[in-house]
């Protein structure tokens, strides 16, 4: 048994997504969302999710529900509707979370094995060409306790990958270190401070994966 995989992807302004569109036009963060599955031959999508309530536009449909400070909605599409969440139905594979955002989406579902991400992946890239897979987390598999996170190397530059590998070659992260800040920025040809800026920013970039921030 593979484990399965945690994926993160970040859909920028869906044309399709109540939540998304919400986002955008009351200018806030949603988080809590709950949605059905939508499999091929089901029938309507529901959604529901909660707004703070100073932020819901006044032209908006009224909340199923109203607490203190949030409201409740729902909202129903056609199963069929080209929405990232109707993708993932026909695939049998419910949201796990969602993050909308100035129109942006953000959404957290488990895929089975490699093989059925992939087919995920293949179909996501077909109807939302700018589609940005964020992070993919791996089951720990075996019986064993490691946690496997898969860290997106893309997210450097070319310049951030060559400052970092150069570093890390020449022992500047090994303990007792073999190679100081002014060794490693002699060898790139750059000074100590422009050294320490690249090796700053790629190592946040990596730690995000790592610890998953904002996942």
């Amino acid at each position: 048994m593979s484990g399965g995989i945690r994926v993160t992807v970040e859909f920028p302004a869906p044309a399709v997504c109540p939540v998304a569109d919400l986002s955008e036009r009351a200018n806030t963060t949603i988080s809590d969302v709950s949605t059905s599955v939508a499999a091929t031959d089901a029938a309507d999508c529901v959604t529901e999710f909660l707004v703070d309530a100073d932020a819901v536009p006044e032209d908006y449909d009224d909340p199923v529900f109203e607490y203190a400070d949030r409201h409740l909605y729902r909202v129903t599409h056609d199963a069929d509707a080209d929405c990232p969440c109707v993708c993932l139905g026909e695939f049998e594979t419910p949201v796990d979370r969602f993050f909308a955002h100035s129109g942006d989406l953000e959404v957290v579902f488990h895929a089975e094995s490699f093989d059925q991400l992939q087919t995920i992946v293949g179909e996501f890239r077909d109807r939302y060409p700018e589609v940005d897979i964020q992070r993919l987390v791996r089951a720990p598999t075996g019986g064993t306790s490691r946690d496997t996170v898969f860290v997106d190397r893309g997210k450097l530059t070319e310049r951030q990958l060559e400052v970092l590998q150069t570093a890390y070659e020449m022992g500047y992260f090994a303990q007792p270190r073999e190679a100081n800040a002014t060794d490693v920025a002699d060898e790139l040809d750059i000074t100590a401070s422009t050294l320490t800026e690249h090796l700053t920013a790629a190592q946040r970039k990596l730690f995000a994966d790592v610890l998953e921030e904002g996942s």
